[in-house]
């Protein structure tokens, strides 16, 4: 019976992907893409409890079990990136979700067209901006001959080396994040608004609310899945700051808030060639990546009703 039944629910699934195979095969490239670049480079996880220097043998020549787990448990320099990555990541989560979530819903109110199109354009530009040029631009807006210090220069103060100062890291990694993401975050919001039935809107009218209850009673009511899914996401990638960004802005004066896991990593592995030490701090920022979005996932599932599954 268990065979009768795979049989029949497989045969008009076939009889779909036959008559409908144009559509089925745009889906080649993607997994392909995904088998190459995500799945497949997972097996050399196993590197994390084999000795590796290089050479042919792609998964190692000795089994070492835990030894490069127990080597990065016992470094202070892991621990500093670790809790660097957790205040960085944590202070942008903090800072960007509700002013995203607030720039979507005044994007929302606007009612002339020309302008939310305007404003849009303007909030999306900078996420299209390369890295590297963003990266020289915030050098060059917080170097000592900049405009803040000519600023901070005319007020009568002195001048800051933000750059090479530890403590003005995280201010500038979040404030330069909130620049460049801002407009890009609202688009999945927005999305979500425009499947909110405007019936709700009107009957809210004919009781008397005005716009800001229209707002909490109707439009955050109404996009909340997406809120707690996004939400779930940026928990789980909490351990993830921006590897690009902060390797093209911190130096080894500002190590001390500046390091993360990931240039941690790349020092290690990259710079330091000790790759299955690299393999295991990676693996095991994985592994925590995991359990933040599987935790944040049943809260959600139990606060909200909504979750990723």
């Amino acid at each position: 019976m268990a065979a009768r039944s795979k049989t029949a629910d497989a045969g008009p699934l076939w009889k779909h992907v036959r008559k409908e195979w144009k559509l089925y095969s745009f889906l080649i490239i993607p997994v392909i893409y995904f088998l190459i670049f995500k799945y497949a480079p997972m097996l050399g996880n196993i590197i994390a409890f084999r000795k590796y220097r290089g050479g042919p043998n792609l998964f190692g020549t000795e089994w070492v079990g835990f030894q490069y787990f127990e080597m990065f448990m016992k470094d202070p320099t892991f621990w500093r990136a670790f809790f660097n990555d957790l205040q960085l990541s944590v202070t942008y989560l903090i800072v960007r979700f509700p002013l995203t979530l607030g720039f979507a819903l005044l994007l929302n109110e606007l009612r002339k067209l020309t302008v939310k199109k305007f404003v849009q354009t303007v909030s999306y530009l900078p996420h299209f901006i390369s890295m590297v040029i963003v990266a020289g631009m915030i050098k060059e807006v917080v170097s000592i001959n900049g405009p803040i210090n000519n600023l901070i220069a005319n007020l009568g103060y002195d001048r800051i080396e933000f750059i090479s100062l530890p403590e003005w890291f995280p201010t500038i990694y979040v404030s330069s994040g909130i620049w460049q993401g801002l407009g890009w975050g609202t688009i999945l919001y927005l999305a979500a608004m425009t499947g909110i039935n405007t019936e709700l809107y009107e009957a809210a009218k004919i009781d008397g609310a005005n716009r800001f209850r229209l707002m909490r009673h109707v439009t955050i009511p109404g996009i909340l899945p997406t809120i707690m899914t996004l939400l779930v996401l940026d928990i789980g990638g909490i351990l993830g700051s921006n590897f690009e960004k902060i390797l093209l802005l911190y130096n080894p004066l500002t190590y001390e808030t500046a390091d993360v896991i990931s240039t941690y990593v790349y020092r290690m592995g990259i710079t330091g060639a000790n790759f299955s030490y690299a393999t295991a701090v990676g693996l095991f920022e994985g592994v925590i990546g995991l359990i933040l979005v599987t935790t944040a996932n049943q809260i959600s599932k139990k606060t909200t009703k909504s979750s990723l599954w």
